[in-house]
């Protein structure tokens, strides 16, 4: 979705178009949205006022959206609806009177997002020590997490969370992304298999350091986390198990496997069919409605004859590789 969306944004205005932190954690995204004159922020002070801002996945602080809309120009705020879910139980949470136990990663950009939707509410644990020393709290405890954790990262902290605070309220549905615990499941299922195991993904991806993590947890002597296939090692033998964090590209992935050149072929493993759908930003739906209209109207085309915008058909990867068209 918000890959999309930014790609919307590159072929809506003119350059430059600025992202408040990497869109998504992957190096080759991120290098070819600067291609496109994309520049990437850390603070949105450093755009220029009544200049087109994207938001990334990885959710804002409060203060960092409201001071990104009153710098004038055109703002997509491109969180992930599941970041959106957190933000708002912590909102809830706090407002009700709970000391929220966070699980998630010191400084990374989501645990930053969401621990400042309520900063005097909230303390953040990495594991089970870290539980252990939390002070007594008077209030009521509640448990959320960073979405991108791995299963055992999150049910170690569980367990020591529950242990500690057994009355702690928690979500009924789970915070932990769906794209990243069923690349993990189906990790999980082959990584005994495999002589080696190469991880496709950047090094600031929270999802594809849990896959190296869990690789190397279940056995697998040979683990290796590359960016692209220029970086495979050129002596893999046997049986090499290929995974790639949620935000890779698809291209990535294809050019792994061609560059591994398996000579017994390539085994799929597939062990759920994903159907969710993030539609994309208010924003973005806005400008959308806009330009099918003045095209619709330019064209005079008639309204039984007009096609909805297909956005659901069409894949992430397939827009990021027509941008390197």
């Amino acid at each position: 979705m918000a890959i999309k969306a930014l790609a919307w944004m590159v072929r809506s205005f003119d350059p430059p178009v600025y992202c408040y932190h990497e869109i998504v954690h992957n190096q080759l995204v991120v290098n070819r949205f600067r291609q496109l004159g994309v520049v990437f922020v850390d603070d949105v002070s450093q755009v220029p006022e009544g200049r087109p801002l994207m938001l990334s996945a990885h959710g804002s602080a409060p203060e960092v959206v409201r001071e990104a809309r009153l710098r004038g120009g055109y703002v997509v705020d491109a969180v992930c609806p599941l970041v959106t879910k957190v933000h708002h139980e912590v909102r809830v949470r706090s407002q009700k009177g709970y000391r929220i136990v966070y699980v998630g990663h010191q400084g990374h950009e989501e645990a930053v997002g969401t621990m400042a939707v309520a900063p005097d509410a909230i303390s953040l644990v990495e594991d089970a020590v870290q539980v252990a020393n939390l002070p007594e709290f008077e209030e009521p405890i509640a448990m959320l997490a960073q979405t991108t954790l791995s299963h055992r990262d999150w049910e170690g902290v569980l367990q020591a969370t529950k242990d500690r605070f057994p009355d702690v309220w928690m979500p009924g549905r789970s915070d932990l992304c769906f794209a990243t615990t069923n690349r993990q499941s189906a990790l999980a299922s082959i990584a005994q298999r495999c002589d080696a195991v190469v991880v496709i993904g950047s090094a600031n991806s929270s999802n594809t350091m849990a896959l190296v993590k869990l690789a190397e947890e279940s056995g697998c002597r040979q683990v290796y986390r590359i960016n692209s296939a220029s970086e495979l090692p050129s002596d893999l033998t046997g049986t090499v198990g290929v995974t790639a964090g949620a935000s890779a590209p698809e291209e990535l992935v294809e050019a792994v496997i061609k560059n591994l050149s398996p000579t017994t072929g390539v085994e799929e493993i597939r062990i759920t069919d994903e159907d969710e759908y993030f539609p994309p930003p208010r924003e973005i739906r806005e400008l959308l409605s806009a330009l099918e209209t003045a095209v619709h109207a330019t064209l005079a085309v008639p309204a039984g004859s007009r096609i909805a915008p297909l956005d659901r058909e069409i894949a992430a990867s397939e827009v990021l590789a027509s941008l390197s068209n």
